[in-house]
């Protein structure tokens, strides 16, 4: 039997028009029977979301200054929306409460998750679904990690007993009761959480674009909608900086094989993109998609017959671990070793990290180059399409673009590339052409 999941970010549940758009969405589909709301976002660009309002709030109390302007602005919020919706729903008492609990410093989580909370009240009213707090099904442990199996088990219980419900985003509860909040973009994570313990045949996310693009589009001219992609390559994606969905809400559904569909909220029309465990469909293009992110270093230590050199790699990386740093990749030769590393966080650390290779592994040279980015070339199809590395390189050659650092996966999923920062739009363009257009 059919069942979903349905997730909508804030920008889809931003003022009450947004509320309409929803509405008609889930009552198109009756198999879509529980719903996961976020706290209003954006209704335009000067405007600004209720979580950081409701931050600045809590702000102003820990200050011991005067909350009355900004909490009157949230308030006021959620009363447009009622009060557009022609809705029967007082909420006075809750908002004097959220009130109290400002001033008596009930905690930056308590407070920062009233804004899915109140959101999925005003939904489940205007839908005449059934309204389920978060921290009664969803929980961490005491040292703040998510407790999956406890929150499974119990979300199961209560979701069976509710035909349709609205169940807020973001939060949950600790084993003292008291709020914990995902990070933010957490919302997506709820909305994973409840598809796997209602065992959903599919999980929509509902958001302001019409699923993930091949590339940014920040960058490339209108690049090209992607319409199905794996968990492996969207991990790989999401790893170098494309963002759509919350990286973690991957996670509860990839152990259950549930799909992801990302929807446009605005554009109910569009089919998004398909996040699948594995399909045996190429696709239209050899690649999926490209990203890639600046801000990278990289280490390089030479050393003569450094391949016969037992333990040399994991002295190399020790040094690394010692001063709190990770690395990104480890391309490396005969008599050569490169470590890639954020430039951030090597930066401060980057005298004890030198001094620490030269005193572990004695190396004839270690250097440090700066101003690279890495671009991840990612695709399923890669793996039997000949050629595709050299269509890469040469791509990139045309564009006289220099190739830094290679590193290709032992999967074929996917081909990291450094280049200096400098050629990183370039790369970007000349990749996306080569494939693409």
């Amino acid at each position: 039997m059919s069942l979903k999941v349905l997730k909508f970010g804030g920008s889809s549940l931003a003022d009450a028009t947004h509320f309409r758009q929803v509405a008609d969405i889930v009552k198109a589909d009756p198999t879509r029977r529980y719903v996961v709301a976020s706290a209003p976002g954006k209704r335009q660009g000067s405007d600004t979301k209720i979580t950081d309002l409701l931050y600045k709030c809590y702000a102003l109390a820990v200050n011991e200054e005067d909350v009355t302007n900004v909490f009157n602005e949230i308030k006021q919020r959620y009363i447009d929306i009622i009060n557009d919706l022609g809705l029967d729903l007082d909420l006075t008492d809750v908002f004097e409460k959220i009130r109290g609990s400002l001033l008596h410093n009930s905690g930056r989580d308590y407070i920062a998750s009233r804004g899915e909370y109140l959101n999925a009240m005003i939904l489940a009213k205007f839908l005449g679904f059934d309204f389920i707090d978060a921290k009664k099904v969803i929980f961490f442990n005491e040292d703040g990690s998510f407790n999956s199996e406890k929150t499974n088990d119990v979300m199961r219980e209560v979701l069976s007993a509710h035909e349709y419900a609205v169940i807020p985003g973001f939060y949950g509860s600790m084993p003292n009761g008291t709020i914990k909040t995902f990070s933010r973009g957490g919302s997506d994570v709820t909305g994973s959480i409840v598809a796997r313990a209602a065992s959903a045949t599919l999980y929509e996310n509902w958001t302001d674009v019409s699923g993930f693009l091949m590339a940014d589009p920040r960058i490339i001219d209108n690049p090209k909608p992607i319409k199905t992609i794996t968990y492996k390559e969207l991990r790989e994606l999401s790893y170098m900086g494309a963002t759509v969905l919350h990286e973690d809400a991957i996670f509860p559904v990839r152990y259950s094989k549930i799909p992801i569909n990302i929807r446009n909220t605005n554009r109910p029309e569009d089919k998004g993109t398909f996040i699948v465990p594995e399909t045996d469909d190429i696709g239209e293009y050899v690649i999926t998609g490209i990203a890639g992110r600046t801000g990278f270093s990289s280490v390089t230590v030479e050393k003569a017959m450094m391949n016969m050199e037992l333990g040399l790699g994991r002295k190399v990386l020790q040094v690394l671990e010692e001063n709190g740093i990770s690395f990104e990749h480890f391309p490396s030769g005969i008599d050569t070793m490169t470590v890639i590393v954020s430039t951030k966080a090597l930066t401060e650390k980057r005298a004890d990290v030198l001094a620490g290779i030269c005193k572990n592994v004695n190396p004839e040279n270690v250097f440090v180059e700066e101003n690279m980015a890495l671009l991840a070339v990612v695709g399923r199809g890669m793996v039997k399409a000949k050629g595709t590395a050299a269509r890469v390189f040469s791509s990139l050659a045309n564009a006289n673009v220099n190739i830094r650092m290679i590193d290709q996966g032992s999967s074929e999923l996917n081909i990291i590339i450094g280049v200096d920062a400098n050629d990183y739009i370039t790369a970007l363009n000349a990749i996306y052409n080569e494939f693409v257009k």
